[in-house]
């Protein structure tokens, strides 16, 4: 029976796959669809065996070099950097700073960039068909790879976090495989704005851990009500970020906004 802190480190972990996954099929539906599947599926094989083996080293390099605490705090910090990597995203785009992503427009874009592209014949493949799935899968597979690895080590429940990444590909497949065109009615923009919260509250979790590396005991630090802390972590990230877009978009409404000025990382 999974406890209520490993049933929210799941649902993180499949709605993260689930979007990453939902951009990959896009790619390799639109480069697969124009160029052929032969060179396509190579670049996915290809891509696929190269995150085995990044997923291999980061993972025993993370297990094996660093103490707990040490691992928490680096960890959680990567974590709620790209955690509010994708929370101001979800902010500029719910102040209407930013365009909402749309998968249909991504998948018309690649498939006239396939159609325009030359004939770049290599070790008997389209070379840019196989390019361009191997970047697609391999990028997208990265962000998925390092999720299921920092939320598995941090909260020791790897079997869990890949557990929720191998469903979530399995769903996005099987609808692919069903409707043989970009999942358009997966509300995206919405999960991007839920797992930048998750990633957010959880990176402060662990992060705040880790600082117990420079204590006496060099052990992690423990939150007042240890797992209760999480919901109230999440509020108050939820509070901050609408607090965010309430500001932006009467800023928006009063006239052009430079977000750059704004909005540095």
């Amino acid at each position: 029976m999974l406890t209520s802190a490993e049933w929210a480190l799941a649902i993180t972990v499949f709605i993260a796959a689930v979007v990453e996954l939902v951009e990959t099929l896009t790619i390799v539906l639109a480069i697969g669809l124009t160029r052929g599947w032969r060179s396509t599926l190579a670049g996915v094989v290809a891509a696929l065996l190269a995150l085995t083996v990044f997923t291999a080293v980061a993972g025993y390099s993370l297990a094996t070099w660093l103490p707990e605490a040490a691992l928490q705090l680096v960890v959680g910090s990567l974590m709620l950097v790209f955690g509010l990597q994708w929370l101001r995203k979800a902010v500029l785009r719910s102040s209407g700073l930013k365009s909402l992503h749309d998968e249909e427009e991504e998948f018309r874009a690649t498939t006239a960039a396939a159609r325009d592209a030359g004939v770049d014949s290599r070790l008997g493949l389209d070379w840019f068909a196989f390019v361009v799935s191997f970047k697609g899968v391999f990028l997208e597979g990265v962000e998925i790879v390092f999720i299921v690895i920092t939320f598995g080590l941090s909260a020791n429940s790897m079997g869990v976090a890949v557990t929720s990444a191998l469903v979530a590909a399995v769903v996005v497949l099987a609808l692919g495989a069903a409707v043989h065109k970009p999942l358009t009615k997966v509300p995206e923009n919405t999960l991007k704005y839920v797992v930048g919260l998750l990633l957010a509250t959880f990176g402060t979790y662990w992060s705040l851990e880790g600082l117990g590396i420079f204590s006496a005991s060099t052990e992690p630090l423990e939150w007042p009500g240890e797992d209760l802390a999480l919901p109230l972590l999440l509020l108050a990230w939820l509070a901050v970020s609408r607090a965010m877009v309430w500001r932006w978009s009467r800023l928006r409404t009063a006239g052009p906004v430079d977000v750059s000025s704004h909005l540095e990382v």
